[in-house]
């Protein structure tokens, strides 16, 4: 745990003042739209799209992968003066811890009554193995590992081949008529023969991971494209024409991405290689925007302090959002959950759709104050 940011540069902390912002507003964002009052009365941009398309809801996770990378650009250049056993350390121990925290997390989430009323987890044995932190610690290991030994030029050349051969393997190893539907595709296909089905998310109405280790490889794409970005920014982000070289690039991957969607389609939970163009390219965008307002037009305020209390501190406030709805579930007023009772007899005073999006607001501004408290005592969690 790093209890001050005082071993950086002045300049250097400057911009992670950007960062955090920006790692700020994605985690508030993937509270409130994990968190929904209803479900079934929640806005559409809320949702993630249903299977090809893309809604606001399907860039937050993408944009945390992208702030891992942009995080990374900024430590791994004191890795220089390490030896290599002790940067192979550093990475290995931060992407299991990752891992495995994301996996305790879908355990913990499996508490459920059994059939004497007894409050009880699901067998680890049947827990979900991939996920989102998992998919991050992934992400993070391959995208460092690549960086450290091949330098940037060639990460990024991996990369680019990883996107384009990603598409004929989607192509030709899924079955049927459409090898990218939800029930023939090749990220099913690998999942279900490399973990079995019991390790599978089920919020489909049938087992199928949109974090499947197939789709992960693609998504290492996310995290290299941070850290362009953020090594980038060091360099040449505190000038108008360092500032217009990455919304130009974030352009260009958007139109790439735009044409590309007609014979490989943006799809989240297949995490395609539109997607990823789609992706870096609208988060280059708003991580301009965020600097230009930062460091450009000095447009520091409340707003700003309110998002950078999250992002000093995102993985235990993500953790929080994700384990405090147990007890949320868990704790019952007559037939209904605590949560479900919030949403009928307060929130639901507003309409279903606005009581839906309040509650959710107001869950997230709860877990706004564990963050808050964090920061107050100086209290910056690292792994």
């Amino acid at each position: 745990m790093a209890t001050n940011d005082q071993n950086f540069l002045t300049t250097e902390v400057q911009r992670f003042t950007a960062l955090d912002i920006f790692r700020g507003m994605t985690i508030c964002f993937m509270i409130i739209v994990n968190s929904p009052g209803n479900d079934e009365t929640t806005f559409a941009p809320l949702h993630h799209a249903h299977w090809n398309g893309f809604t606001p809801t399907d860039l937050v996770f993408p944009s945390f992968m992208f702030a891992v990378g942009n995080a990374m650009s900024f430590v791994m250049k004191r890795w220089s003066t390490y030896p290599t056993s002790k940067v192979l350390g550093k990475i290995f121990k931060r992407a299991i811890i990752i891992f495995l925290l994301g996996y305790l997390m879908y355990w913990l989430q499996s508490l459920h009554k059994n059939d004497a009323g007894h409050a009880v987890f699901n067998s680890i044995d049947e827990t979900r193995i991939f996920g989102v932190l998992q998919r991050i610690a992934l992400g993070y290991l391959f995208a460092s590992l690549m960086i450290y030994f091949f330098k940037i030029r060639a990460t990024v050349i991996i990369c680019i081949l990883i996107l384009i051969a990603y598409w004929p393997v989607m192509m030709y190893f899924g079955d049927g008529p459409d090898p990218l539907d939800v029930h023939t595709n090749a990220v099913l296909k690998l999942d279900t023969w490399l973990i079995g089905t019991k390790h599978l998310y089920g919020g489909e109405g049938f087992p199928f991971d949109p974090e499947g280790f197939l789709s992960t490889f693609p998504a290492i794409a996310n995290v290299v494209g941070g850290y362009v970005v953020g090594k980038y920014v060091q360099e040449k982000g505190k000038t108008y024409e360092g500032l217009a070289k990455i919304m130009m690039w974030g352009f260009i991957l958007l139109v790439i991405a735009h044409f590309w969607n007609y014979q490989f389609p943006i799809n989240k939970k297949l995490w395609t290689s539109s997607f990823v163009l789609q992706t870096v390219g609208l988060d280059c965008l708003i991580l301009s925007c965020v600097i230009y307002l930062i460091d450009f037009a000095h447009k520091k305020g409340r707003w700003t302090t309110f998002f950078e209390t999250v992002g000093k501190n995102p993985l235990p406030v993500y953790l929080l959002s994700e384990i405090l709805p147990i007890a949320f579930y868990a704790i019952t007023i007559g037939d209904k959950s605590l949560w479900g009772w919030l949403s009928d007899n307060v929130f639901g005073i507003a309409t279903p759709y606005v009581g839906s999006l309040i509650q959710a607001i107001c869950f997230m501004l709860l877990c706004w104050s564990f963050g808050y408290f964090l920061d107050k005592r100086k209290i910056y969690i690292r792994v």
